[in-house]
């Protein structure tokens, strides 16, 4: 006798989670479409600031200050470039060289000196490693406000006023960018660095030769949020560069300015010049920023 086993149903066989299911297909186009407009749109609004700086710098202050409002200066005034770089009162060139220098050697000083912070507090085994990195954390807690005036009695006792030194060496340390440098580390393969130790490596030479060369992306991203903070600082270059030969561009920026009088047009091609070095920084280097911050190992 054949015992015939009846046929269960695709429907009934599989567990129902008490959920609703969903067209993919409707609900991936219309996600989609909602993701292409919520884009635009914030590319828009994103690229609105960039268009008012081009357009004020091509124009004259009449115009910029005026009540009828053009998409565009009727007579562009592209005599406002060679005004912003002749302008005795304020050496423009002269700035934009300042915070080019001041920020790149800013910016490798902060990866060498934080990375070797970083790595020490990841991978050395010292019994005191863990306070040493709390000491670290607490430095975020500390406001720049109160260090500032030591900081800068003590530049100015070493007479590092007016030089790139007093610029630059000030700010070599920053207690976010350890952070993330250990945060980094602790989730680098130490199956590598044992490797490199077997071959008789030490600390410095697994670092140097190991850690580094495979944390490409990690420096990266690093050194393009570093550099983007270096050339926007300002409080500090302002006390330090005195001598308008020492000003950054946005010392100089600042002295389109002043209570008596706003020259509104230098103001805006003077911007248009020194948010050029950032885009070309940001991006040549936004695919590590990207990839450098995923690494980190936080979640938001």
């Amino acid at each position: 006798m054949t015992t015939t086993m009846p046929e269960v149903r695709e429907s009934e066989s599989a567990p129902s989670s008490g959920k609703p299911r969903r067209d993919k297909r409707g609900g991936g186009v219309m996600s989609s479409t909602g993701l292409y407009i919520a884009t635009g749109i914030a590319g828009f609004l994103f690229l609105i600031p960039f268009y008012l700086i081009i357009r004020n710098a091509l124009s004259t202050d009449a115009e910029i200050t005026g009540e009828n409002w053009k998409f565009f200066p009727t007579d562009i005034q592209w005599g406002n470039i060679s005004e912003l770089f002749t302008d005795e009162t304020v050496p423009f060139a002269q700035s934009l060289w300042n915070s080019a220098v001041v920020a790149t050697l800013h910016t490798v000083g902060v990866l060498l000196v934080c990375s070797l912070a970083g790595y020490a507090l990841a991978r050395i085994p010292y019994k005191h490693a863990n306070k040493v990195f709390y000491a670290v954390l607490g430095t975020l807690m500390v406001p720049t406000a109160v260090t500032f005036v030591p900081s800068f009695v003590l530049v100015s006792s070493l007479g590092w006023v007016d030089t790139y030194r007093g610029l630059i060496i000030p700010g070599l340390f920053s207690g976010f960018t350890c952070f993330l440098f250990r945060q980094y580390f602790l989730g680098f393969p130490k199956e590598l660095e044992e490797a490199a130790r077997v071959d008789g490596l030490g600390y410095w030479g697994a670092y140097w030769r190991i850690v580094v060369p495979n944390s490409l992306n990690f420096f990266a991203a690093m050194a393009t949020i570093t550099f983007i903070a270096g050339w926007n600082a300002f409080l500090w270059p302002l006390v330090i560069g005195q001598d308008p030969g020492s000003w950054t561009v946005q010392v100089a920026l600042s002295n389109y300015m002043t209570n008596q009088t706003v020259v509104f047009h230098m103001i805006f091609m003077a911007t248009a010049f020194s948010i050029l070095p950032l885009i070309f920084v940001f991006l040549f280097l936004q695919r590590w920023l990207v990839q450098g911050i995923a690494q980190t190992g936080i979640k938001g």
